[in-house]
C-alpha cells in the first residue's frame, strides 16, 4: 500500500516562503539539502508525518508560471474564524470565509490564502469528512 510522504512545489524566495509557512501554518523545517544548483527543504508540522518540499533553482530569477493545472494545498483547523482573524492580524491575506454546500448542507466551511509564489492553500474547519 502507498503511503503519501510529500508534495513538492517551487519557490524563488527561501527566506519569504519559510516564513510565510512557519506564520501561517506552524511548519518547520524538517531537512534542508543544498546541491550546488538547487536547494531541497522539507518543512513538516509537529502533528504529521507529511512534508511539503519547497524547490529552491538558485539561478531562477523570475517568479513561476503556475498555469492552469495546480490546484492548491489544503490544512484543517480546530476554529476557522479563529485562524482567519490571526492570517489577518499577520498580514497574510486571507481570502472570504466560504460555506460550500451539497444537497442543503454545509460541506465544508473555508478560505484560501496565497503563498508568496501564488500558491493557493485551502483552511478548512476541522469536522465532516476533514478530520
Amino acid at each position: 500500500m502507498a503511503k503519501p510522504v510529500h508534495s513538492m512545489i517551487r519557490v524563488l524566495d527561501e527566506a519569504r516562503s519559510l516564513d510565510f509557512y512557519r506564520r501561517a501554518f506552524g511548519l518547520e523545517v524538517a531537512d534542508h539539502l543544498k546541491f550546488g544548483d538547487f536547494a531541497l527543504i522539507y518543512l513538516r508540522h509537529p502533528s504529521s508525518p507529511f512534508e511539503l518540499e519547497l524547490t529552491v533553482n538558485f539561478d531562477r530569477k523570475e517568479p513561476y508560471a503556475l498555469g492552469d493545472g495546480y490546484g492548491h494545498l489544503a490544512v484543517v483547523v480546530e476554529d476557522l474564524d479563529a485562524e482567519h482573524a490571526r492570517f489577518e492580524r499577520e498580514q497574510l491575506a486571507p481570502g472570504p470565509l466560504r460555506d460550500f454546500m451539497h444537497d442543503g448542507r454545509t460541506l465544508a466551511r473555508f478560505f484560501f490564502v496565497s503563498d508568496p509564489d501564488g500558491y493557493k492553500i485551502e483552511v478548512i474547519q476541522r469536522g465532516g469528512r476533514f478530520n
